[in-house]
């Protein structure tokens, strides 16, 4: 069975830091590239980061550039998004994702549409 299992969450004060983990089971997870997308209080789901099977390729939201850092360990199966300088308005539920397919794009890599398995999410909230 494939699962996706999201934990770090928290409450935090703008200015900390967190870092998210997705530990994967069921696949082999260096077989695909994986995202963070998150849902804002009241709004729709939004792209956060990815990143390609081996960690060397990786695209951002613009509004987390330079703040998040999405990262990968294939031997321990998990994938990683470090925050810093959180704001307010990072508050979210957090969901890490599988590609569905092998490669990422420019073209693919930011629809939710192309992510086949979901975790159930990390609640991240940032007080001001």
């Amino acid at each position: 069975q494939v699962q996706l299992v999201e934990s770090g969450g928290g409450l935090v004060q703008a200015g900390d830091s967190l870092r998210l983990s997705c530990v994967a089971s069921g696949y082999i997870v260096g077989q695909y590239p994986m995202g963070w997308f998150r849902r804002p209080p009241g709004k729709e789901r939004e792209f956060v980061a990815a990143v390609n099977t081996d960690g060397g390729a990786t695209w951002y939201a613009e509004a987390v550039k330079g703040r998040f850092t999405i990262s990968r360990d294939n031997a321990k199966n998990t994938v990683y998004l470090q925050m810093n300088s959180l704001k307010p308005e990072d508050t979210a539920g957090y969901f890490c994702a599988r590609f569905a397919g092998s490669y990422l794009s420019d073209y693919t890599t930011r629809s939710a549409g192309n992510y086949a398995v979901w975790g159930q999410g990390t609640q991240v909230t940032v007080s001001s």
